[in-house]
């Protein structure tokens, strides 16, 4: 995982936090997974779980979250049959998250794909002062992956570095856990990773 630092430490329980992901045909998984990452967040004042669906849902899930949205007060089922693609999705979760007036956005994969009981280490590295988090596949565990999967971590990483003009080692990493504050200010002065003015540190969380 790698991290930028503000210098400052920042206590979770007086901080809110954000969880956002996109989902399709999870089936029985929708729901289990959404109880998994909640239970992770004992010590956040306030978390609210954003489960972004849309037309790509064939399956049950979209109905089995709005169930447990009707007992669960931290979910908030998001239907968002506008949506064109994936990425779509990853930006109408990040608008619902922002127009909520979050502190913090925690981005993971559902489907247990990235598993709920690594969250802690990024509250951890908040914690520390950090501003950015990302979960890194070559960290870890990333022999164990597939041939498959190391291939399009790694093929990904290039192209993405030859078109973006950066350096970065892991561009495919999809858990990623900011401060808003810093990302908004980010964005308005052209963010470039490569470019970036504070020091990147680094933390061990891996990702399958």
């Amino acid at each position: 995982m790698t991290a930028e630092s503000r210098g400052r430490r920042r206590s979770s329980a007086a901080r809110s936090c954000w969880h956002r992901l996109s989902m399709a045909n999870e089936g029985d998984k929708a729901v289990a997974f959404c109880q998994a990452v909640l239970e992770q967040c004992p010590g956040i004042r306030k978390v609210t779980f954003f489960a972004v669906f849309d037309r790509v849902t064939k399956d049950e899930s979209l109905d089995n979250m709005r169930a447990l949205e009707r007992r669960e007060p931290r979910l908030r089922v998001v239907w968002a049959p506008e949506d064109r693609c994936v990425v779509d999705a990853y930006l109408r979760g990040y608008k619902e998250a922002l127009d909520a007036g979050c502190d913090w956005i925690l981005e993971i994969d559902a489907g247990f794909s990235h598993q709920p009981s690594d969250i802690p280490q990024f509250f951890c590295a908040m914690e520390q002062g950090m501003d950015c988090v990302f979960g890194s596949r070559f960290i870890g565990r990333f022999e164990k992956s597939s041939l498959k999967r190391r291939f399009v971590s790694w093929g990904g990483t290039a192209l993405a570095n030859l078109l973006l003009g950066t350096r970065q080692t892991d561009m495919t990493a999809d858990s990623s856990y900011f401060h808003v504050r810093r990302w908004r200010w980010s964005l308005a002065v052209g963010f470039s990773p490569g470019r970036i003015s504070f020091r990147p540190r680094s933390r061990l969380i891996a990702e399958n």
